[in-house]
């Protein structure tokens, strides 16, 4: 089980490092001509911070372990990335875009995982 936590934290962690960095470098409206209409909705600012939001739980979700150097904000990146998906969730239902809601999906459930296997009975 551990090595199963270990593939879907590394998973996770470059979906979210390369969104994260899409997010951080491109201008807002780049970014909804890629398909990411709900930029439109927010402040460039908001967009970047939610790109540091991710890029931060990417990181969180392997380095610390591969250090082991306080290896509970594993968990606690996947809580945060959790967090972030629940919030996308609420966004892409809001603006009826129905494709991108079982891929949030996906990752809520996998953030997840992380949580309940690195804070339960996986914990480093």
């Amino acid at each position: 089980m551990n090595v199963v936590l270990w593939i879907v934290a590394g998973l996770l962690a470059l979906a979210f490092l390369g969104a994260g960095f899409m997010k951080l470098t491109q201008p807002k409206v780049q970014l909804a001509a890629k398909g990411l209409g709900w930029t439109e909705d927010y402040s460039a600012g908001a967009v970047k911070a939610i790109g540091a939001l991710e890029l931060l739980a990417g990181i969180g979700l392997v380095l610390p372990a591969l250090l082991d150097i306080a290896p509970v904000f594993v968990p606690l990146a996947a809580l945060g990335l959790g967090l972030i998906m629940v919030g996308a969730i609420v966004v892409h239902a809001r603006r009826k875009e129905t494709k991108a809601l079982p891929i949030n999906v996906i990752f809520l459930v996998l953030a997840a995982v992380v949580v309940w296997g690195r804070f339960g009975p996986y914990a480093f």
